[in-house]
């Protein structure tokens, strides 16, 4: 059962950090480089959330749930 709640929980982290990084692309047409975008990606804290929640998802799909 906490494996449901474990991945629920990365898949709406995946999405904030998918959806925050696409909208944050809207960036360059207006002039911005690629090495400034992924400078201001990385300081932005919303971004972290989507290896985090890949990670999340990753271990508990491949958690077995019948090991004692």
């Amino acid at each position: 059962m906490w494996q449901l709640i474990v991945f629920m929980i990365g898949f709406g982290f995946t999405c904030v950090g998918g959806v925050s990084i696409i909208g944050y692309l809207n960036f360059l047409p207006v002039g911005m480089n690629l090495t400034d975008f992924f400078l201001f990606i990385y300081k932005r804290p919303e971004s972290y959330l989507l290896p985090l929640g890949l990670l999340m998802l990753i271990f508990s799909m491949y958690k077995n749930p019948f090991q004692s």
